[in-house]
């Protein structure tokens, strides 16, 4: 099954970042209709394939070669937020190894210190010793948050990008006038 994605655009240019100064095959797509792809791509189920089809009011020039420039500057484009999307988790996995080490000394910095306290009996030791204790395990929450939550996010974007820079495209245009 194919997830249809459905774009109506008066001229190519709308498609493409005005102000990125690239070559037109490696240029970034308008944040409005990456938006829009993404979004619709996201509404369709991961195993479907999908289809992107750009309707144009205004007929361009050579429309062989406006087919052919759509494709592949919307395969590089999604190609290379992939590789944005992997190279921003493994930033994310760097700082986590990182705030994990840190974290993992400083809580066993605060459980020696609470141990040395364990032996008082005085309720100040007691509190300080909990405290500390608390404290300890505050500091592995930046780890924690890294490994259980903020990675799973980074890879599901990175496989739709992928997906979308897998995807057939079509480039329809009304009748010349």
């Amino acid at each position: 099954m194919t997830g249809l994605i459905e774009v109506k655009l008066m001229e190519l240019n709308q498609l493409f970042n005005s102000m990125d100064p690239s070559p037109f095959h490696e240029r970034d797509l308008d944040h409005d209709a990456e938006e829009f792809i993404v979004s619709w791509a996201q509404e369709h189920p991961q195993q479907h394939e999908l289809k992107l089809v750009v309707h144009l009011a205004k007929h361009p020039a050579d429309v062989d070669d406006a087919r052919k420039l759509v494709a592949d500057s919307v395969a590089h484009y999604f190609d290379y937020r992939a590789a944005m999307t992997l190279r921003e988790f493994k930033r994310l996995m760097r700082e986590g190894r990182a705030s994990l080490v840190i974290g993992m000394l400083f809580l066993g910095l605060c459980q020696f210190a609470a141990t040395v306290l364990s032996p008082a009996a005085a309720n100040w030791q007691a509190v300080a010793r909990e405290g500390l204790t608390i404290i300890g395990w505050v500091a592995m929450w930046k780890p924690l948050e890294i490994y259980l939550y903020r990675w799973w996010p980074l890879l599901s974007l990175r496989k739709l990008y992928q997906r979308l820079g897998r995807m057939s495209v079509e480039v329809h245009c009304s009748t010349p006038t």
